[in-house]
């Protein structure tokens, strides 16, 4: 190897491992539950959302993309129900189904959660910055196509097969352009911070409290998101 020649350090399946890791890091913390995906991942030539319950997430910057998670109604609110029961909410007290706007919001956070995970890793590990904008999550009865609203010379998709504790899946969509970090220099990546006290401070430093709720979209938001994919 030449001294111009640098070794690819970090592709785009390194990629999608790591937002698999945030994942199911972030999942397990939450639901104090064991969550693990499929050892193989699917090429695909098309990002879908599906029944029962579709959160995307776009994000840009050092590179562009777009993040699904389709959830059967099974797998939703046994995170759900984990989720709340881990914070100290009493078992009547939940949601009964997983068309209740609290399921869809809870959802929702532990999206934001795993998109913040995972941009925090990508900063300090590739040394590259990305945002993204606030999760949206539908309840939906049929496939919606989604595609990247960006301008991507060579786009790849891939889709993960993840399982609960109770063995319910649901599926990780990603869709980004073609992507190669090479590494110029050596470097230590920054510190983590401690998932612990990230959890301790979405929970407002008890650790008994559910976390804020985003906002629920009003009616006619979500019927003009609806009406923009042709529903």
């Amino acid at each position: 190897m030449t001294p111009l020649e640098k070794p690819v350090v970090f592709g785009t399946e390194d990629i999608l491992v790591s937002l698999c890791d945030s994942i199911t890091k972030v999942l397990a913390l939450a639901t104090q539950s064991q969550i693990h995906y499929s050892g193989m991942v699917q090429r695909i030539g098309k990002t879908c959302l599906k029944p029962d319950i579709g959160c995307f997430v776009l994000f840009d910057g050092g590179f562009s993309g777009l993040v699904i998670i389709n959830f059967s109604a099974p797998a939703a609110m046994e995170l759900y129900e984990r989720y709340m029961l881990s914070m100290g909410i009493p078992k009547d007290g939940l949601a009964s189904s997983f068309t209740s706007d609290e399921v869809a919001n809870v959802m929702g956070e532990l999206m934001n959660q795993i998109v913040g995970d995972f941009t925090s890793k990508i900063g300090r590990e590739l040394q590259t910055h990305i945002t993204q904008n606030q999760p949206k999550m539908l309840v939906i009865n049929r496939q919606v196509i989604l595609s990247v609203d960006a301008n991507l010379d060579q786009p790849e998709a891939r889709r993960v097969t993840f399982y609960t504790g109770n063995n319910n899946i649901f599926y990780l969509e990603l869709a980004i352009d073609r992507t190669e970090f090479i590494k110029l220099h050596d470097f230590e990546p920054n510190e983590a911070p401690d998932p612990d006290e990230l959890i301790a401070q979405a929970n407002g430093g008890t650790g008994t409290s559910p976390p804020p709720m985003p906002p629920a979209a009003d009616d006619d938001d979500n019927d003009a998101l609806l009406r923009s994919f042709g529903m």
